[in-house]
């Protein structure tokens, strides 16, 4: 008898690697950049409205020339720039939150990933503005740079606790 012969009808399974992309699923993905994008833009609306057009808003109008001059004034002071900065990185670790409930595994794989759709997003937009943008390249790098690791910190926050899955824990027991 040969010791290292298997009984028949029960072969091994063969080790496959775990890809990156293995769990993922695209449409928490989708939505949750959707949502990041939507957000970003309709809360640094408000913002410029709320601190940089008072004046317009208290004269009963809203004139394209007034909305342009508070956006140029916004874009060239350092707390606009900032403002910006933290918005962005907010709806960002929104959408990296919204994805990783929606996808109920692998959230900070899928945050970052809404992170990942982000950056390329701003950098397409950049890119296709066709004209120089007008902040700082500080600010659009460190913009770059926030964006997969605000979505992946979405993700772990979409994570939660963990919950003891020891039986009679003290979460468990009721006194």
């Amino acid at each position: 008898m040969n010791l290292n012969q298997q009984p028949q009808g029960s072969v091994p399974r063969p080790i496959e690697p775990r890809g990156f992309f293995t769990g993922v699923k695209i449409r928490p993905i989708i939505i949750g950049a959707v949502v990041d994008y939507v957000a970003t833009y309709a809360l640094i609306t408000l913002y410029l409205i709320v601190f940089y057009m008072k004046e317009p808003l208290e004269n009963g109008g809203l004139p394209a020339e007034a909305l342009q001059e508070a956006l140029k004034e916004m874009l060239s002071s350092q707390e606009g720039l900032l403002a910006l900065l933290v918005i962005g990185a907010l709806c960002t670790i929104l959408g990296g939150y919204l994805a990783g409930r929606i996808a109920k595994a692998e959230e900070v794989k899928h945050g970052a990933l809404v992170g990942a759709v982000s950056l390329i997003i701003g950098v397409l937009q950049t890119g296709t503005a066709g004209e120089a943008s007008p902040v700082p390249y500080w600010y659009e790098l460190l913009g770059y740079i926030l964006a997969i690791p605000a979505g992946a910190l979405g993700g772990s926050l979409a994570q939660g606790r963990a919950k003891p899955s020891i039986p009679g824990s003290t979460q468990e027991r009721r006194l």
